[in-house]
């Protein structure tokens, strides 16, 4: 099993990384203020005013150390990283799928069930945890809708079918999904899903963890050799990674959701973190920035049974584990793509 490798996160503005010998540094007004062993990294995220030495890019794309960057709110902006890894031959295999219907759909069903089911169990566990009989009787309505979805989802035979459920179990999720914010109300509640921008706490919240998912899902896809550009479920457009957003479809309520209402549920954070700009948009400050990211970094170093290969195996690997399996499903190893569902 592939070690599992940490991402470093830079949000001080004003940061210069660099190298000496085999260490990573941080350098902030030219003082160095942290030194990293390159052979821990699995990726660097810069964030806002941030700037790399280009032996240091080079070192890093030797290493198969990316280096993304982003801005201060999550924006992704460019992405740095050395010679595309994998067998030609399985990208002409995800390539000649992607573009055939029936085939597409034999990939993407999958994935869809996966998260309406991964959906279903963080309101299961809301209920059985935090249940009240205001909010009960709802939260089991929407627990037994999706139920029904997953089971249509199997029976559907078109792509656009299948988004449209995928859509509907998004819709009713986040009907019910205020009712899991527990804590801080005042401050932080959620009426409807916005994205660019968001525009409250628990939107910018989200959207700022979705971001992690993303770049953890185009890291793993490009470890194994698939191209995270062209997807199955996600309709192919210049400049988003595809099949990085179907793979993070599975974790998007197993790990985004479940930590951005642990962060506010547990008071890890608190509202003032955040500020409305002259746009409408939220943001979050450095330290609320600060706080979520290392929070996050531990939520990827527990560990949990994987259902399908059946080992014990660190959060932060199950991207990369979902990847090596649609792989292996592209070469024929495997009879179907079998996704990640959380119990």
């Amino acid at each position: 099993m592939k070690k599992l490798l940490n991402t470093l996160f830079i949000t001080t503005q004003g940061s210069y990384l660099c190298h000496e010998g085999e260490a990573v540094l941080v350098r902030v007004e030219q003082e160095t203020k942290l030194r990293v062993p390159i052979h821990t990294l699995g990726g660097i995220v810069c964030f806002g005013q941030v700037s790399c030495s280009p032996p240091l890019m080079g070192l890093c794309g030797e290493r198969g150390v990316h280096i993304s960057f982003l801005s201060e709110r999550g924006q992704f902006h460019a992405r740095v990283h050395g010679p595309v890894s994998g067998n030609v031959l399985l990208r002409k295999e995800q390539y000649r799928r992607s573009d055939d219907e029936k085939q597409r759909l034999e990939i993407a069903r999958p994935i869809v069930i996966s998260k309406i089911a991964n959906c279903r169990t963080v309101l299961q566990r809301f209920v059985r945890d935090h249940g009240a009989e205001n909010t009960e009787a709802e939260v089991n309505g929407v627990i037994q809708y999706l139920g029904r979805l997953i089971e249509e989802a199997g029976r559907v035979d078109s792509i656009e079918i299948l988004r449209g459920k995928e859509g509907e179990a998004a819709n009713v999720y986040f009907q019910v999904f205020d009712r899991m914010i527990t804590a801080q109300k005042e401050d932080f509640f959620f009426k409807a899903r916005s994205r660019r921008p968001p525009l409250d706490n628990m939107n910018a919240l989200l959207s700022f963890i979705y971001t992690l998912l993303a770049h953890d899902a185009e890291a793993a896809l490009e470890s194994v050799g698939l191209d995270p550009q062209v997807g199955f479920l996600h309709a192919d457009r210049p400049g988003r990674p595809g099949l990085a957003l179907d793979l993070m479809e599975e974790f998007r309520p197993f790990l985004a959701d479940r930590l951005a209402l642990s962060l506010v549920n547990l008071r890890q954070i608190q509202g003032k973190g955040f500020k409305t700009e002259e746009s409408g948009a939220v943001t979050m400050d450095d330290e609320t920035r600060k706080t979520l990211l290392v929070a996050y970094q531990k939520r990827k170093q527990e560990e949990i049974r994987h259902p399908f290969i059946e080992e014990t195996v660190s959060v932060g690997l199950l991207f990369y584990v979902q990847a090596l399996l649609l792989a292996r499903f592209l070469r024929g190893d495997l009879d179907g793509y079998p996704p990640f569902i959380w119990k």
